[in-house]
């Protein structure tokens, strides 16, 4: 992925014309799945593209993660049932036993009349539990997935030792348990690249007081398996979400206050001098200016509004880091450089490149392809909007309405697509793949697939879909739903 050079860029913060959006893409409304509030009335087998579901959660799924290297075995995460005192409850299931259906239509198949193959029911192989609430957070630590980290709503953080035999069976064994805070908002694994510092088995998590914790785990230290490498406590609000630069130096970190804080986790850059007065940052602003969080807490006092920054993505490269949410009337995305270091002598980060604020409603998830010098944002208005990074963040792609609710998570395809290809979830229970790829001639084709299954969100605030993985390949899709199922769809 080519970045933009500093050169091509003002430093001021610049704002995007809507003008600029090339193509807006309006999708047919779909048809709402009907939904019942009792758990026993979802019948999956209703719109179902599913070939594979998974119903042990008595209640929504929260959160979803996947081995990095054995992509069927899939972890999830919930409660035991709605009410408060309800424990948390996870799961661990394999996919391998899922038979993908034929590529040719029945009407090819040898017997026409034979009935079409159903959704196969998975069984789970371990249960996530020692959770007095919700579990929220999943992760299998990198590079090779020895651990699996849970982290729930009680704060508390649990490890997982997993064990493949010679029959390539997992198995999992209770390893240790931390509790710094308490609640647990979400936990991002360290990726381990070539001449990083960065350690295998470290995760981070963020906390609703603010606080992010960075743990290794080392399973032969019988004393002390759960390793606090860093804790930090620049964030005067709930810590929302969190990211790691490829290379695994720098752990991006935002808030609902409107900080974003880049930590200098191993030291290298403190090392060159290069960061903040506070020894611990190379990047440390709010991101929003003093009259809209005096507005913020004007408009909380008079009716309570999700405000603040809810996502953050560090592009392939690790030049930039984006940020998005919302504040009082309009929506956040910006762009802001990180440190670099070069023989040619080292830069510092913290300028703001671009504020592109489009969307009509909080910036909810952003995504970088592995390969194309793109960006998605999903909004809580429903629209998805793709930046070519190269072109000073013009809007590639404008899709104003690619999910009925609101859009949960977007997310580039590695292994297909040449980069090109993007996945979405939403709140209307559908999964959808986007075809980026051409202009204006291209815009019909941009939806090449979607999935349905999963009920969507109705009066009561039940349903749709929290989240997916997708592996490497991105040929099967695995799914988080708040109607407590987790479905495998494939390609």
């Amino acid at each position: 992925m080519s970045a933009p050079r500093q050169d091509e860029i003002d430093d001021a913060p610049e704002m995007l014309d809507a003008d600029d959006a090339q193509e807006v893409i309006e999708d047919d409304d779909d048809i709402a799945m009907d939904s019942d509030d009792e758990r026993e009335n979802i019948e999956i087998d209703i719109q179902n593209d599913s070939v594979a579901y998974f119903d042990a959660h008595k209640h929504a799924i929260y959160a979803i993660a996947q081995h990095p290297t054995q992509p069927t075995l899939i972890a999830t995460g919930g409660s035991e049932g709605e009410d408060e005192a309800d424990p948390g409850k996870g799961y661990v299931f394999d996919t391998s036993p899922v038979v993908g259906r034929p590529v040719l239509p029945q009407s090819y198949n040898a017997d026409p009349s034979a009935p079409q193959q159903k959704s196969t029911e998975l069984t789970p192989i371990f249960e996530i539990d020692g959770h007095t609430d919700s579990v929220n957070a999943l992760a299998f630590t990198l590079p090779h997935g020895e651990f699996l980290v849970s982290g729930g709503l009680d704060g508390r953080l649990r490890a997982h030792k997993l064990t493949i035999d010679g029959r390539n069976k997992a198995s999992f064994a209770f390893l240790a348990e931390s509790q710094e805070v308490q609640e647990i908002n979400w936990i991002a694994p360290c990726p381990v690249a070539p001449n990083s510092p960065a350690v295998a088995n470290t995760i981070a998590l963020g906390a609703d007081d603010g606080s992010v914790w960075v743990y290794t785990i080392d399973a032969s230290d019988a004393s002390n398996p759960l390793q606090i490498v860093q804790s930090y406590y620049l964030h005067g609000d709930s810590c929302t979400a969190g990211a790691w630069s490829p290379d695994g130096k720098f752990l991006a970190t935002v808030a609902e206050d409107s900080t974003l804080n880049v930590w200098d986790v191993w030291g290298e850059a403190a090392a060159k001098g290069l960061t903040n007065q506070n020894g611990q940052t190379v990047v440390s602003l709010t991101v929003f200016k003093d009259e809209d969080m005096k507005q913020r807490k004007k408009e909380e006092e008079e009716e309570p509004e999700r405000l603040g920054l809810f996502s953050v993505a560090i592009d392939p490269k690790s030049t930039f880091v984006a940020v998005g949410g919302f504040y009082p009337g309009n929506s956040c995305l910006k762009i802001i450089s990180l440190p670099h270091f070069s023989g040619k002598g080292n830069k510092p980060g913290g300028t703001v490149l671009m504020e592109l604020p489009i969307q009509r409603e909080s910036v909810e998830t952003l995504s970088f392809s592995p390969s194309k010098p793109l960006l998605a944002a999903g909004s809580v208005d429903g629209s998805i909007i793709v930046y070519d990074t190269s072109k000073n963040f013009r809007a590639k792609r404008t899709i104003q309405e690619a999910h009925d609710h609101s859009v949960v998570k977007v997310e580039f395809v590695r292994g297909l697509g040449d980069g090109w290809l993007l996945t979405s979830c939403g709140m209307d229970g559908v999964v959808r793949w986007w075809n980026i790829q051409g202009e204006a001639d291209a815009v019909a084709d941009s939806m090449v697939k979607e999935w349905k299954g999963h009920s969507a969100c109705d009066e009561s605030g039940r349903g749709g879909i929290l989240g997916f993985v997708q592996g490497s390949t991105g040929e099967r899709i695995v799914t988080a739903g708040d109607d407590g199922l987790a479905l495998v769809f494939e390609a």
